[in-house]
C-alpha cells in the first residue's frame, strides 16, 4: 500500500486504475526538470544524454514486472501500433493460413488482427480461450490475459502451451493485467507480448506502450514498420534498411520524450514493491468489494473467482448509475450495454473505499 505517494482528490474514491492510473506525487515535479532544465536549457543535447536511449532503459523498468530479462522490451508508440507488429513479425513468413483472435478482446486488437489477416491473405477466426480449436493451419493466437468486460484472469501458461503443441506462436495483450500480478514472459517462452503503460502502471494519458520480443526471437522479427529509429545506424542516414540487432528493431519513429519521461517518472513508485504481495492484496480488495455488493444489493457481478484487480457488474441503466456513482465521489466506468466496471489499483486504493463504494452503490440501485 503505498497510497501516499499518489495524489487523489480528497473525499474521492477512484476505482478506474483499470482505464487511467492515478498520478504519482512527483511526476508533475519531474517533468518541470524535463521541460525546464533537458529541453529548456540542454536542448537537442538531451538526446545524447539519456534520451536516445529511453524506449529501451524504460522498457527494462517495464520487463522488470512482466518476467523480462533486460534487453527485451521497448517502450514507445500505442498499443494498436505494437500489436500490429507483434502479428505480423508472427505471421511473417509461414505457409499457415489462420490467425485466431481472442473474440472477447478488447477491440482495437481485432480491428489490427483483421488488419493484418487483409494484409496477408490470412483467415482471421474468433474463439473462446477456453475453447480455441487450434490446428496446423493456425498461424498466431492474440489472446487478452484479463478479460477487459469481465475481469477474468486467462492461463497464460496453459495457452501459450496449447499454441505451441501445434507450432503456432501466441501475441499477449498485458494492458489489464501488468501492474496487477506477477507476469513470466521469460519463463512461459512467450513469443510475443504488448501492454499500454496508463492502466495500472500509471504512466498517464496517452503514455507509450511497450513489446516485448524475446532475445531469441530478435534476429528473424522483421518489423513491418521499417523506421529510422530502428535502423541499425540511424544517424548514418542510409538510404537503404539494416535493422538494429537487438530490441530496438521494434523502435519505429521519433519517440514522444515528454511522455516517455513522465512513464519513467511514474515507474519509480514500483521500485520497492513485490509483484507477489501486490496479488494478494489485490484478491483481497476484489473480494471485499464483491462480498459486500452480493450482500447489499441484488445486482449481478459477472467477474469470475479467476480473476485479475477487476470486478464487472451487470446493472440495468448502467450508464445512469455510474454517472450518479461518479457524482457521489466514487469513481468507475460502465461498458455498453450493462456493464459497471471498477478496477482496484493496490497501490492506493483501502478496504475503506472497496467498503465505502458498495454502499453507496447499494443506496443508488436500492
Amino acid at each position: 500500500m503505498r497510497r501516499e505517494l499518489f495524489d487523489i482528490p480528497e473525499g474521492v474514491i477512484y476505482l478506474d486504475g483499470n482505464s487511467l492510473g492515478a498520478p504519482p506525487r512527483h511526476v508533475a515535479a519531474r517533468m518541470q526538470e524535463v521541460v525546464a532544465h533537458q529541453w529548456g536549457t540542454r536542448l537537442i543535447r538531451s538526446w545524447s544524454e539519456g534520451w536516445w536511449e529511453a524506449p529501451q532503459r524504460v522498457g527494462d523498468r517495464v520487463g522488470r514486472l512482466i518476467g523480462a530479462a533486460e534487453g527485451q522490451v521497448v517502450v514507445g508508440d500505442s498499443t494498436s501500433v505494437n500489436v500490429f507488429k507483434a502479428l505480423m513479425g508472427a505471421v511473417k513468413g509461414t505457409d499457415r493460413t489462420e490467425i485466431v483472435c481472442d473474440e472477447s478482446t478488447f477491440p482495437t486488437d481485432g480491428y489490427i488482427a483483421q488488419s493484418v489477416a487483409s494484409l496477408t491473405g490470412m483467415k482471421i477466426r474468433a474463439a473462446h480461450p477456453s475453447s480455441l480449436d487450434l490446428t496446423g493451419d493456425t498461424a498466431v493466437v492474440l489472446l487478452n490475459q484479463v478479460d477487459y468486460r469481465t475481469g477474468q484472469l486467462h492461463d497464460m501458461k496453459a495457452l501459450t502451451e496449447q499454441a505451441h503443441a501445434v507450432g503456432a506462436q501466441v501475441v499477449w495483450d498485458l494492458c489489464h493485467s501488468a501492474g496487477v500480478l506477477p507476469i513470466e514472459l521469460d519463463a512461459l517462452q512467450v513469443d510475443f507480448a504488448i501492454g499500454c503503460t496508463y492502466k495500472f502502471l500509471n504512466g498517464g494519458p496517452g503514455s507509450p506502450a511497450f513489446i516485448y520480443v524475446p532475445k531469441h526471437r530478435q534476429a528473424s522479427f522483421e518489423n513491418p514498420l521499417s523506421g529510422w529509429n530502428g535502423h541499425r545506424e540511424p544517424f548514418g542516414m542510409k538510404s537503404s534498411y539494416e535493422p538494429d540487432p537487438g530490441i530496438a528493431r521494434a523502435r519505429v519513429g521519433t519517440p514522444d520524450i515528454l511522455s516517455m519521461l513522465a512513464l519513467d517518472a511514474a515507474l519509480d513508485v514500483w521500485d520497492e514493491v513485490d509483484l507477489a504481495e501486490l496479488r494478494e492484496r489485490g484478491l483481497a480488495l476484489t473480494a471485499l468489494f464483491r462480498e459486500h455488493v452480493e450482500k447489499l444489493t441484488s445486482l449481478e457481478v459477472i467477474t469470475p473467482e479467476n480473476r485479475g484487480n477487476q470486478i464487472s457488474v451487470r446493472c440495468p441503466d448502467a450508464r445512469a448509475v455510474m454517472d450518479e456513482l461518479i457524482a457521489r465521489g466514487v469513481i468507475g466506468d460502465h461498458r455498453p450495454p450493462d456493464v459497471l466496471r471498477f478496477g482496484f489499483a493496490p497501490l492506493y486504493v483501502t478496504d475503506q473505499d472497496a467498503i465505502k463504494a458498495a454502499e453507496v452503490l447499494a443506496e443508488i440501485v436500492n
